[in-house]
């Protein structure tokens, strides 16, 4: 329990159910379609659709989702809505351009966007209410206007020269060349009206017809090579999570082309190194957590990629005697130099979680990759697109070297976490690389040091950045960095938070849901 002495905010608890976002109108909305009798996918939907209009530089109908649903009595469904590379890319032909890298060419970074159809998709399976009714109170942040939150702010105007160098972007997401402060009221009224068309045409609003000829044709200006026909071809998934054990709870993730199973890699390799044991705000204990990090994403790295390229199977990344074999290059006195420095680009997303009164709970992430993604924005309807493709390589025969209609790498991962066959937490960690360092820090704050989960996203992280050096948050005590520095790791304070997250546990034996929001962000969990 906090020091109520101090700064800081409880975790809220509910029992008829509960949402927990980045933002607050997201939640509202979110916490009203369950009210009305809506269940936790109807009430998932609304946020996204929410989010993305009000945390335009995070994520929208121009990025992906991912999902996973937990029915009441505990049955998960995974849902890959990660859009593909245009038909026309080819790592060959990139090369032979000069192109060594995507994510230094915006309009070959966008994919196609899969949010939309992924989130019809859900609803076609599990929803109770349609996109008339979920899609209303986005259409009207859109059109009337919201008022821009204090992190949203700080974000955008890091942005602004990103933004001035697309013409659809300055038109839409600046004012008169500048973005808009907190408090600001802002409205999107080209995204209100593609929303419109959406809610009452469906995905295929979206995919055909004007929506996708706007796409194609703004993606093609800028020297992309993005179609109609891709846009028209977008896969929506159904996909079978995959698990490891942790000190008897089963963590589950979302399989590639995701990087879930990089998150997996290190609960498996924490359990074995015994975190646990190390105190819980210990030099030790960073260290433990970065050096295995530093393995896990080097498998990532190394294998990950679509499932139809992947050379390595998911069950002998996770096998025993690969774990134990990556186990053996920790070293607990100093850092070691033999593991290759993983790509840790910097991205946003949004993370939002919501159980409802029959228990059924939906782990969801909406994204569209870096701020305000390729920073390119449809003219006519106002959509950001997102930049999925910096993820891919241009190393042919690499297993995620970018080619024709392929999925990339990706970063947004939704997990969940069951004991005895039932749902305890139903959670995730935002910030693009961060993620699967962000959720077992997370979890494991709350399964192995007790903490409530306000608590365990309070927290203060550590990550290091482009040039592998650790990034240590404020709340870091003093002297860490000078006995991380004896371990043989270079550390800086860093200069902005590392992710946001939400958390929604449920404690089975008394139906109670508690819930908690990362202050790294602008949002709440909100319960009735």
């Amino acid at each position: 329990m906090r020091n109520f002495h101090l700064p800081g905010r409880s975790p809220v608890y509910a029992s008829n159910g509960m949402v927990a976002t980045s933002h607050p109108l997201a939640c509202s909305s979110a916490l009203q379609v369950l009210k009305e009798g809506g269940n936790a996918v109807d009430a998932a939907v609304a946020a996204a659709a929410v989010a993305g209009v009000v945390e335009p530089q995070m994520t929208g109908i121009g990025g992906d989702c991912f999902c996973i649903v937990a029915e009441p009595d505990g049955t998960l469904y995974g849902l890959n809505g990660s859009g593909q590379a245009a038909m026309a890319a080819d790592a060959e032909t990139f090369q032979a351009q000069g192109i060594t890298s995507i994510g230094d060419h915006p309009a070959h970074s966008v994919t196609v966007p899969g949010a939309v159809r992924a989130w019809e998709t859900l609803l076609g399976r599990f929803g109770t209410l349609g996109f008339d009714r979920l899609l209303a109170d986005a259409i009207g942040y859109a059109r009337d206007g919201y008022v821009v939150a204090p992190r949203v702010a700080f974000d955008w105007e890091m942005y602004v020269d990103t933004l001035r160098g697309d013409a659809g972007a300055e038109q839409h997401m600046l004012a008169h060349g500048e973005a808009p402060v907190a408090g600001t009221l802002w409205r999107q009224p080209a995204l209100a009206s593609t929303l419109e068309k959406i809610a009452r045409e469906g995905a295929a609003a979206f995919y055909h017809g004007e929506v996708a000829a706007d796409i194609a044709r703004t993606v093609q200006a800028a020297g992309g090579l993005l179609t109609e026909d891709d846009l028209a071809a977008c896969p929506v998934d159904w996909v079978t999570p995959i698990s490891v054990d942790y000190h008897g709870h089963e963590v589950f993730e979302l399989p590639p082309n995701g990087q879930g199973v990089t998150a997996l890699v290190m609960f498996a390799l924490l359990e074995k190194l015994g975190e646990r044991e190390c105190p819980v705000d210990s030099t030790q204990r960073v260290h433990m957590q970065m050096e295995a990090a530093r393995l896990a994403y080097s498998v990532r790295d190394a294998y990950v990629s679509d499932p139809a390229t992947m050379t390595t199977r998911v069950e002998d990344i996770l096998a025993p005697a690969h774990i134990a074999s990556l186990a053996a290059m920790f070293d607990p006195q100093q850092r070691n130099p033999q593991i290759v420095l993983p790509q840790v680009p910097d991205a946003d997303t949004v993370y939002l979680s919501v159980v409802d009164r029959e228990g059924r709970a939906v782990s969801f992430i909406n994204s569209i990759y870096q701020a305000f993604g390729s920073g390119i924005v449809t003219p006519d309807t106002g959509i950001v697109l997102q930049n999925r493709g910096a993820c891919f390589v241009t190393e042919p025969g690499h297993p995620n070297a970018i080619g024709p209609g392929k999925r990339p790498l990706h970063t947004i991962i939704p997990p969940m976490v069951k004991k005895d066959g039932k749902v305890t937490h139903c959670f995730g960690v935002m910030g693009g690389a961060y993620q699967p360092v962000g959720h077992a820090h997370v979890l494991a704050n709350m399964l192995d040091y007790g903490m409530d989960p306000q608590e365990a996203l309070d927290f203060h992280r550590v990550f290091w950045n482009a040039e592998g050096v650790l990034e240590l948050e404020d709340g870091a005590p003093a002297g860490m960095a000078a006995m991380l520095s004896t371990l043989g790791h270079r550390v800086r304070r860093a200069p902005s938070p590392h992710g946001g997250g939400q958390v929604i546990q449920l404690d089975q034996a008394r139906g109670v849901l508690i819930g908690g929001s990362d202050p790294r962000k602008d949002g709440q969990a909100q319960g009735y």
